[in-house]
């Protein structure tokens, strides 16, 4: 790709920032300059708030997209085999939400049924927890492979969740950039991170996981099916087959927010057990991705049942110096909220859930920060069940004990116990987990 050195940073900040279009040219000089240390930090976040202000239009973003594709190496497993037969590479990606840790047992789920993930994942951004950030919560797993490790462990375990490295670095400079720079709900932006990095990953074909409600980015189904449909879009222009689920993201996934406190509650899933919805949810996802990978003979719902997905994940885990057998970390710290009447339990809402984990130090405020892998939420109540006065409804953890305060203060109001005799009558139906899907 050609780079046109007349181009300065000043000027593409002043021209998003009053509302004109950047040039295709422009945009891959951006992208370069940055990625290479030319670009500023202070300028990037400059334009990344121009950008969430005034937006980018379609042909901008697919040329922002293919800029972060070509700040780095695209892999291709076109010719992966196991056992000498071609092995079909699939992916999946969510756009973000609180307590969504379904990547863990679904790369297992779907290797178990013969397929080859490449997960290239990232960090917690904003109130939304990261995948690595939680599986290096597992004493010794390391998320840096290199590609022929890479493409070794694909063709021996089936699955790799790893950090994206040289894969669309620039993508991992600016994703670090706006999760402190308050530019994360950006649709462009958004749609060109999650696409830069999932078309160089060498995947052959996607599913995307576009949450929609309260603690999700897109706030709304008509925003979901926007940012969907130009993601779509996107990865079938780079010849990657790709379709969009839509789910809903108004309530937490399951009954933990956090790192550690997350993975185990995959571990459970993958024994077989765990919450209904993060089963649920795996088992759909799962069957999405095989249909892609021309494996929909197979049944996902059954390596639970069986063990084959644990047999998959432990093997992954493994295979990158994980170590399940030291227990997971525990928060030295913990707090209980009490139900103050009792009644049924009402909607919780998702943001307020996620900014609690984050004040507990789940998530970081600064790049490089480290996060605490013990800190986070466990909910013991859903939506629709019953509550006893006194009993426990939220157990927060944290080893940070005067991060207390502001965390109960986030999580104030998020919640709501519905007594027998309420003026505000009885809890609304739970909502579908599956809305819709694109195309």
């Amino acid at each position: 790709m050609a780079v046109n050195p007349v181009f300065d940073a000043p000027t593409l900040i002043a021209t998003k920032r009053d509302g004109h279009r950047l040039t295709d040219a422009s945009i891959d000089w951006l992208i370069d300059s940055y990625t290479r240390g030319v670009v500023a930090q202070e300028q990037m976040a400059a334009l990344l708030m121009a950008i969430f202000l005034r937006g980018m239009d379609a042909r901008e973003t697919a040329r922002w997209t293919t800029a972060m594709i070509a700040s780095g190496e695209r892999l291709d497993f076109a010719d992966l085999r196991r056992n000498g037969r071609r092995v079909p590479t699939v992916d999946k990606h969510s756009t973000g939400g609180v307590g969504d840790k379904i990547t863990l047992p679904l790369v297992a789920v779907v290797a178990a049924c013969g397929a080859a993930v490449p997960q290239a994942s990232g960090r917690g951004l904003g109130h939304t927890g990261g995948t690595l950030d939680k599986l290096e919560s597992i004493a010794g797993f390391d998320a840096t492979l290199s590609t022929a490790r890479l493409r070794d462990q694909l063709a021996e375990v089936g699955a790799a969740i790893f950090a994206a490295g040289a894969c669309a670095p620039a993508d991992a400079k600016l994703y670090a950039l706006r999760d402190i720079t308050a530019t994360v709900e950006s649709l462009p932006l958004i749609a060109s991170s999650v696409m830069s990095k999932k078309l160089a990953e060498g995947a052959a074909a996607l599913v995307l996981d576009v949450k929609v409600g309260s603690g999700a980015f897109m706030k709304t189904v008509g925003q979901a099916r926007e940012l969907a449909g130009l993601m779509v879009e996107l990865g079938t222009a780079h010849g990657v087959p790709t379709r969009a689920l839509l789910t809903d993201m108004n309530s937490p996934l399951g009954t933990t927010v956090g790192n550690a406190l997350e993975v185990a509650e995959a571990l459970e899933v993958l024994a077989g057990g765990g919450p209904e919805d993060v089963v649920a949810l795996t088992v759909r996802l799962a069957a999405e991705m095989l249909a892609l990978a021309g494996l929909d003979t197979r049944d996902p719902a059954a390596t639970l049942s069986d063990g084959t997905a644990m047999d998959a994940f432990v093997a992954m885990v493994g295979a990158q110096g994980g170590d399940l057998s030291v227990p997971l970390p525990m928060a030295a710290c913990s707090e209980t909220i009490s139900a103050s009447r009792g009644g049924t339990m009402g909607e919780i809402d998702a943001m307020a859930v996620g900014m609690t984990a984050w004040r507990l130090g789940a998530g970081r405020s600064r790049p490089g920060e480290r996060v605490q892998a013990g800190a986070g939420v466990r909910i013991h109540r859903r939506p629709g069940e019953p509550v006893s006065a006194g009993e426990p409804l939220f157990t927060l953890y944290t080893d940070t004990p005067e991060r207390f305060g502001p965390a109960r203060a986030e999580l104030d109001g998020g919640y709501r116990v519905h007594g027998v005799h309420d003026v505000h009558g009885t809890p609304a139906a739970p909502r579908p987990l599956i809305i819709g899907a694109t195309p």
